[in-house]
């Protein structure tokens, strides 16, 4: 028999197994909402920003890596990986500090996850990069400059 029928036809049965499902009331699909409040992603300033997230002043840490482009050719689309070798890491917060939006992304993890993310950012001009770490009740900080040779966010 030819493969290609074959993956066609296992795709076919787990689609189908599937919309049963949700017909018969098994899988419900859940409306996602960020846990981050949404004051946070509309605050204009870091400030505003650190104060609708509830995070206190953070202390600068060199347990946070920040792993980004010195120059960005293309603010669009910029690589940022933000690694925390701080014992008990439960989020990391990706700020760009000339953004309109500052807050560009919030992430929080559970079960003794790995303090590690990945990302790509948009960023407006250049600017630090933030990355604020929540671990065992307290903030930590550390930044990166990012130079933007064409804007991403309307520029």
């Amino acid at each position: 028999m030819n493969a290609l029928r074959r993956n066609v036809l296992k795709g076919a049965t787990g689609a189908g197994a599937v919309a049963v499902a949700v017909a018969a009331g098994l899988i419900t699909p859940a409306r996602v909402l960020a846990a981050t409040p949404r004051s946070a992603f509309d605050a204009k300033g870091m400030a505003d920003t650190m104060k609708a997230m509830g995070l206190a002043a953070p202390a600068d840490s060199k347990d946070i890596t920040i792993k980004a482009p010195d120059i960005a050719e293309n603010g669009a689309v910029v690589p940022v990986e933000v690694t925390s070798s701080i014992a008990g890491t439960s989020g990391i917060a990706i700020l760009a500090e000339k953004n309109a939006s500052p807050l560009v992304a919030d992430f929080s993890f559970q079960g003794g996850a790995q303090g590690f993310i990945s990302t790509r950012i948009k960023m407006a001009n250049t600017s630090l990069v933030r990355a604020v770490v929540t671990a065992g009740g307290k903030t930590y900080t550390a930044a990166k400059e990012v130079k933007v040779t064409i804007g991403g966010c309307g520029g």
